[in-house]
């Protein structure tokens, strides 16, 4: 039996409009379909961040170090090769053989330096909005156009999630024989059914990981972000400090601010640090105090020293691992960098906690080369399951119309169609003020344009 003979008969029995939920299906998909592809090719890019910075590093894996200089010198080579700029945070060689890093503001640019430890000598000077993985980062999440893409790319995620659940809710065999088409494609089948258990049943695979992937996701976006935090804020009274950033404006802001010498007091001021202007050779001759208290700790790499964020403060020092759980966060002593306070991943709130975690596990990054390899899976996968979509719908698809599934009567929606429908439009606001403005430009303009109903597929108006 046909999905389409299929959704007729389901029609017919349940109260739940299985046609209706094969439009959704059908527009969402046409929607985010673009974006999902987009998506999971970056994405798969960022998965293997470490090996990719570890490559474009390559050449300066194997330094010749006996005796490196003081810190306070590896900083001051980095400054001199920024004239004008100031000190962000020291980050502490990955081995024996590895350059310092250093990372200087000025302006509204932050630059990294790699610092030969015992020559001193400046081997690679890099503008961070411009590094390959940076770079990759925003075309992820912003699209490359910041805010805007931002939105957009919550949109298509909220608009994706939509397309996953529907879609679960379409394969749910109902008069299957069999596991054929269900769990497995029926690759001698050909044609048509082909093409649909190759879409469904790779569906079925990643449906999870995706939705896991979309719910991680969003404490990054802007929209979603920022809607966390508000309500962060309200329950507890005051401002919560966040281990992530909404928008990469938000991170240029902080960098701005940072080179401005103005305190955040915002949670920017755990992620970077603003810092007073200081000048001459030992201007930051304390920080050799700080790097002999951190350096034995074997906190994970990698291990950022910044400068106080105001007069007679302490310094700090994190851990800034890929991995969040193993994240710590260090306050020293200005004057005789003893260790202050230690704050451990599993001091954090609970939602932090929770958010930490599956973030890293969102980037590949928590539990090694079989949760980048699980990723790079989902990814795959997505594609399979996007183009054999565009597939069968251009396949079927009749000549002059889109070709999206027509209403058989009157459309119906079950108690908890409707209930899931209000609760994902409160989850993802950008989506509910979506669904609400399709829904209503289809009832109250689509339908009543003649060629524009008959290309879309729509019922006409009921009458007056």
């Amino acid at each position: 039996m046909s999905i389409s003979s299929q959704i007729a008969v389901s029609d017919t029995r349940r109260g739940l409009d299985y046609r209706t939920v094969w439009r959704w299906h059908f527009y969402a998909g046409l929607f985010c379909i673009p974006f999902v592809i987009w998506l999971a090719c970056t994405g798969s890019i960022f998965l293997f961040h470490p090996q990719i910075q570890r490559w474009i590093d390559r050449r300066y894996d194997d330094l010749t170090i006996t005796h490196a200089a003081s810190a306070n010198s590896q900083v001051q080579a980095a400054l001199a090769a920024v004239p004008g700029s100031m000190l962000h945070f020291y980050q502490l060689p990955e081995d024996p053989h590895s350059p310092a890093q250093v990372v200087v503001g000025k302006g509204d640019k932050e630059y990294r330096i790699y610092v030969q430890p015992q020559t001193l000598a400046v081997l690679k000077v890099d503008d961070e909005d411009k590094r390959l993985m940076n770079v990759i980062f925003r075309m992820h999440g912003e699209l490359m156009i910041g805010n805007t893409g931002s939105y957009i790319v919550e949109l298509a995620a909220s608009w994706a999630a939509i397309m996953i659940v529907t879609g679960l809710i379409l394969w749910w065999p109902r008069d299957a024989k069999g596991l054929g088409g269900v769990l497995y494609p029926r690759l001698r089948a050909g044609g048509r059914t082909f093409w649909r258990d190759i879409h469904s049943v790779t569906g079925i695979y990643i449906s999870f990981l995706v939705l896991f992937q979309i719910f991680t996701g969003l404490p990054w976006a802007k929209s979603w972000g920022g809607y966390l935090k508000t309500i962060r804020h309200a329950a507890n009274g005051v401002a919560v400090q966040q281990d992530w950033t909404t928008s990469s404006s938000e991170q240029k802001a902080a960098g701005m601010a940072m080179n401005d010498g103005m305190d955040m007091g915002s949670e920017h001021a755990h992620m970077h640090h603003t810092v007073t202007m200081k000048v001459g050779p030992d201007a930051y001759a304390a920080l050799d105090k700080m790097v002999a208290t951190v350096a034995p700790l074997d906190l994970a790499y990698p291990v950022e020293i910044a400068p106080p964020t105001r007069p007679g403060g302490n310094w700090t020092a994190k851990s800034d691992a890929r991995d969040r759980p193993l994240r710590v966060n260090l306050s020293l002593d200005a004057r005789s960098g003893a260790l202050v306070s230690r704050q451990n991943f599993s001091a954090r709130p609970w939602l932090d906690r929770v958010i930490g975690t599956a973030i890293a596990i969102h980037e590949g990054q928590h539990f090694g080369l079989f949760n980048q390899l699980l990723g790079l899976f989902m990814a795959i996968g997505l594609v399979t399951l996007s183009m054999s979509g565009v597939i069968m719908w251009w396949r079927r698809r009749p000549g002059g119309v889109l070709g999206a599934p027509q209403p058989l009567g009157r459309i119906r929606f079950s108690l908890g169609l409707l209930v899931a429908m209000v609760a994902f439009g409160i989850y993802f606001p950008l989506l509910g003020g979506s669904m609400i403005i399709v829904a209503l430009t289809e009832r109250f303009i689509m339908r009543r344009i003649p060629k524009m109903r008959r290309w879309l597929g729509l019922r006409e108006p009921l009458a007056a």
